[in-house]
């Protein structure tokens, strides 16, 4: 009951892990993995009590374990495929991350928990051999799973995943299970033992994330603690982060230029709506593999930058192959917003590009994070947010224009793609400030930052003020995503 215990909560949190580079992390995805796991257990439950009352013997519980130690490690084996398929079904039909976590989760995980599930009431039929002492039974088998539950949380957490894996997790628990297993399996122990050696056997070679990239080269590729990432080169030797299975390029390296024709040459011009000089000091959350950070240091070789990036994986990738070479920049492995408010310094500019695609982080909407950020800006400093949304949905753009005009007296938009805006706030700005420094950007800005000055214009209207209390943005994305759908034109 011990191991079962571990091994169905060690399961739940490395399916969440499983999970998050396919849709995320929200609370969206961990209500989903809890939900679908609790009713798992339920109907395993159900279903093991009328099977103890039936065979009430060892042997048929030590086989129910084994399958569910079977089950649970060929899940990492049935993940990538199911996913992978499943990712570009609800992309054709635009569905967003609680659909596809739930569906991921009620494949995946929920028939190998069920079974782990029937194991309880199993056990305490067993152990049960006087009505007069059940009630005691029942309390001890329950409280030694749960104390399992509790080791296979941290184990899981904690050890296995930053040691072996996400997949070797699973094997690890699925291991666990078959080896308890074997002991009741009396004549058929020998045939039971090929279970638990094959997964050693795997264990020991790589459990590959191995994947094939439709339009270029696959560089590098790595199972960080927080993500998936790999580097993609295209023919033309341009190198792209992708994260999320692709879903999103969250870095660009272009070979001879520092400009990438995308979203991050913005960052490099739309401050100077507030700035009548280039920035002293710059906060970048959300660094990824540096791109802004490498176009400061060419075009603005005095600007101190401060990159902070929770995963350090994504710094060693960018220094490898994206040329994160500024020698003005400082990297800290932070979170966005605890690392503001720990730090005493004073920026010039802080860049908020800290999302996982479509998802930004809730604590990254807020009135409060936005008072923050003012109170590190140096006076007439500004931030530029990156607002991703759906082609044609402009709800998330609305709050965070509401919220941030909480705070700072001047909001501006710069609706630079289809499914990217930059929002700035700041105690004054316009795009007369930014056309009046045109003249004194490097030459190679000048025609860029024309273009913004053409786009750019008052904070749309219409949002709600998020607070930390408050602050549905998963609810509002997926809404966003649900609309697209329905109405894609």
């Amino acid at each position: 009951m011990f191991v079962v215990g571990s091994a169905s909560l060690g399961a739940e949190i490395a399916a969440a892990r499983l999970m998050a580079p396919f849709f995320g992390a929200s609370t969206i995805v961990w209500a989903n993995t809890i939900g679908v796991v609790l009713v798992a257990l339920s109907v395993g439950y159900w279903v093991g009590g009328r099977f103890a009352d039936r065979h009430p013997h060892k042997h048929g519980l030590c086989a129910l374990v084994l399958i569910a130690g079977v089950a649970v490690g060929l899940i990492p084996f049935a993940a990538d495929p199911f996913l992978d398929v499943s990712v570009d079904a609800l992309d054709n039909v635009s569905a967003g991350a609680f659909v596809g976590s739930l569906i991921g989760v009620s494949v995946l995980v929920a028939p190998p928990v069920m079974l782990l599930g029937a194991a309880s009431p199993w056990a305490i039929r067993l152990a049960v051999e006087r009505v007069e002492e059940s009630g005691t039974v029942a309390g001890r088998m329950y409280a030694i799973s749960t104390f399992g539950s509790l080791v296979g949380t941290f184990a899981s957490a904690l050890l296995l995943i930053p040691l072996i894996g996400t997949r070797r997790t699973f094997l690890f628990f699925g291991l666990l299970c078959a080896l308890v297993a074997i002991s009741g399996l009396a004549r058929r122990r020998a045939l039971a033992l090929a279970v638990p050696a094959a997964m050693i056997v795997v264990m020991a070679f790589p459990v590959g994330i191995i994947k094939a990239s439709d339009e270029g080269a696959v560089l590098e590729e790595v199972d960080t603690e927080y993500q998936y990432a790999r580097v993609v080169e295209q023919p033309d030797g341009q190198r792209e982060l992708e994260l999320n299975e692709g879903q999103a390029v969250h870095s660009v390296y272009k070979p001879g230029t520092y400009l990438t024709d995308n979203i991050w040459d913005e960052y490099l011009v739309l401050p100077f709506a507030a700035l009548d000089r280039p920035p002293g000091k710059v906060a970048i959350l959300g660094n990824a593999a540096g791109t802004t950070a490498r176009a400061l240091g060419r075009y603005f070789p005095e600007t101190e930058v401060d990159g902070v990036e929770i995963d350090g994986e994504l710094t060693r990738l960018g220094r490898r192959w994206f040329d994160m070479q500024n020698p003005r920049l400082r990297v800290f492995h932070e979170d966005a917003r605890p690392y503001l408010r720990r730090t005493d310094e004073r920026y010039d500019v802080i860049m908020v590009d800290a999302y996982r695609q479509p998802y930004i982080p809730f604590y990254l909407t807020t009135r409060e994070f936005f008072e923050l950020v003012r109170d590190r800006l140096r006076p007439g400093g500004a931030v530029v947010v990156n607002a991703g949304h759906p082609e044609g949905q402009d709800d998330l753009e609305k709050v965070l224009a509401a919220t941030m005009g909480e705070v700072f007296p001047a909001v501006l938009r710069d609706p630079s793609e289809d499914t990217n805006t930059l929002i700035l706030g700041s105690g004054a700005a316009s795009a007369e400030r930014l056309r009046r420094a045109v003249p004194r950007l490097p030459a190679d800005l000048r025609v860029l930052a024309q273009g913004t000055v053409a786009r750019l214009g008052p904070a749309l209207q219409g949002g709600a003020v998020y607070t930390d209390d408050k602050a549905p943005v998963e609810w509002l994305i997926d809404k966003s995503i649900v609309d697209y759908a329905a109405d894609p034109e």
